[in-house]
């Protein structure tokens, strides 16, 4: 194969270039192209053509599927793999965007997934760009001052925060029921296979800092967050059909753009790896 790896940014994202992924992968090139992902935070493997049960298979070279959160975006042909689109709409009739704010993926579960995978099937004309925020260089980045005031401090994670300005499609009543509806996680958190510390903030989340009052918690987040971004710390991708996607939501935050028209289509399959407990 005449494979190839470009650097997308200064910090953050990778595209990989001559992998058909719809094919069998050899293992050699499989553990470059995670190596790539682990240092980079975003792999984006260009030129994919992939139906549910190819992006399942192709998922798996990385890891085992989590499952996801919300059941009502299954695909029955195969459930494993979910669909964001831009085509849904709440109860009430307004338009739902997937992934509007900043976020990181299911932080509300006791062992969060290391990664969430995208390919993109249908693509607007422009617009739809997603940006991703470095959180270890942002944690990094951070003043010695604020560094040790963080250091220790746990947040209570759940599905839907009542401070958060995003409001989620909710969960069927089954689910709701399945679903971790509370867990506590570290603000500062630590690699589970590079070691490196990143802050692990969540507005959508985050419900309050544990021994700490809303009064100091709300700004406190809010700093961090603008901190982080403030665009010294992005990567924003610009997406094409076909581009398959794979970030780090243990070293990222993501928000993905509705600036685009919506008499076009905006449809990518999603999947989820498993990842492991925050600490």
């Amino acid at each position: 194969m005449d494979v190839t790896f470009t650097p997308l940014s200064e910090h953050t994202g990778i595209a990989v270039e001559g992998v058909d992924l719809s094919k069998p992968v050899p293992d050699a090139l499989v553990k470059e192209m995670y190596q790539a992902y682990l240092d980079r935070s975003v792999l984006v493997v260009r030129g994919q053509k992939l139906d549910p049960h190819q992006m399942l298979a192709a998922a798996k070279l990385f890891g085992a599927p989590f499952i996801q959160h919300n059941t009502r975006f299954q695909l029955p042909e195969c459930p494993e793999i979910h669909y964001l689109s831009n085509q849904d709409k709440f109860p009430d009739g307004r338009r739902y965007i997937p992934g509007e704010g900043f976020h990181t993926d299911h932080s509300n579960d006791a062992t969060p997934p290391k990664a969430t995978l995208l390919h993109a099937v249908t693509l607007p004309s422009s617009g739809g760009d997603t940006q991703f925020i470095n959180m270890g260089l942002a944690y990094e980045t951070l003043d010695e001052a604020t560094r040790a005031q963080i250091e220790g401090v746990q947040a209570e994670h759940v599905y839907q925060a009542s401070h958060s300005e995003r409001k989620l499609v909710g969960l069927k009543a089954q689910r709701k029921q399945q679903v971790q509806q509370s867990v506590i996680h570290p603000l500062v958190r630590t690699h589970g296979e590079t070691g490196r510390k990143a802050l692990y903030i969540n507005p959508i989340r985050i419900e309050r800092l544990l021994d700490m009052p809303d009064t100091d918690a709300l700004p406190l987040l809010k700093r961090l967050l603008a901190h982080a971004t403030q665009g010294t710390h992005e990567y924003r991708h610009q997406w094409s059909t076909g581009d398959f996607v794979m970030w780090d939501n243990r070293n990222l935050l993501h928000k993905a753009n509705g600036d685009y028209d919506m008499t076009e289509t905006r449809y990518l399959y999603r999947l989820m790896l498993q990842g492991e407990r925050p600490e």
